[in-house]
């Protein structure tokens, strides 16, 4: 029986912490790294990227635009670095904010989220604005294939404010309905498992009540939180405890231009010392 993308993510929570490393070519890390701004050049950076990981960090999040800019070259060396890392024994998110209905969503779970894919990763995020229902196709896709998802639920863009702070007709916020109906999938579908295979995405730089989510109710399984914002954009990881509440069991500390900009050089040991102070807050 194919291992649940909840079991593997627990395992490395307690293995290697909680710290996800941003796997994000910028054209202006390209130049720091003495890299060109080309497809070969984001190769080479994620390469590293998945070197400098392995032994220090257990989850990995490719930025698929940075690759994508370079056409049909660009997903070329992105297979390259996804198999890398899968193969480094890595969990692998891949940062795609799909979003579609019916046959396309299908379409986008499929290349994703399909064992031997040349896209493969082990979790895909996921964008609910055209209607959360619009994604059981991905849900159903990833429950088959022990894949997870990651459904945005509170971004830290300020345009996000006028949709998701907006309420539905039950009363609560967009934000809290994404995160109710993924929970409620979670619990529906391997309600016996410890963490669950679907997750949201909650910036750490966010004041979660303006978004009406409840951090003071705890999640049966947990409930994975991918979490943005932590290092260049401000979040201080001392204060997630009291940021996430409850949602805190779940919570994925995703960090990139911070660590990133420590180089090639020294990106391996900068990751391995965030790794252990992320692990220090999350005893």
């Amino acid at each position: 029986m194919t291992e649940r993308f909840g079991a593997r993510l627990e395992r490395a929570f307690y293995s290697s912490g909680r710290l996800c490393l941003g796997i994000d070519p910028h054209a202006y890390l390209l130049e720091s790294w003495g890299l060109p701004d080309t497809a070969a050049g984001a190769r080479e950076f994620g390469l590293r990227c998945v070197d400098a990981a392995t032994g220090a960090v257990g989850i990995v999040k490719p930025q698929v635009a940075f690759f994508e800019r370079f056409g049909s070259a660009g997903y070329a060396a992105l297979e390259d670095v996804l198999a890398a890392a899968r193969a480094a024994g890595l969990l692998v998110i891949g940062d795609v904010k799909r979003g579609e209905i019916g046959s396309s969503m299908a379409g986008y779970a499929s290349a994703w989220l399909t064992p031997g894919s040349p896209l493969e990763v082990d979790a895909m995020t996921l964008n609910p604005y055209l209607g959360v229902g619009t994604l059981e196709d991905a849900f159903a896709t990833a429950d088959a294939a022990g894949k997870g998802v990651f459904v945005l639920a509170a971004t830290s863009n300020p345009e996000a404010a006028t949709v998701q702070h907006a309420r539905t007709r039950s009363g609560d916020t967009v934000s809290a309905d994404v995160l109710a109906g993924v929970s409620r999938w979670n619990g529906t579908n391997g309600a016996e498992r410890r963490v669950g295979s679907a997750g949201v995405v909650i910036g750490a730089t966010q004041s979660l009540s303006a978004f009406g989510l409840d951090t003071e109710t705890p999640h049966s399984p947990v409930l994975p939180v991918l979490a943005p914002g932590f290092g260049h954009q401000g979040a201080r990881l001392e204060d997630a405890p009291s940021v996430f509440g409850r949602l805190a069991a779940g919570v994925i500390v995703s960090e990139s231009r911070s660590i990133l900009s420590a180089g090639p050089q020294e990106l391996a040991s900068m990751a391995a010392h965030r790794a252990e102070e992320v692990r220090k807050c999350f005893v």
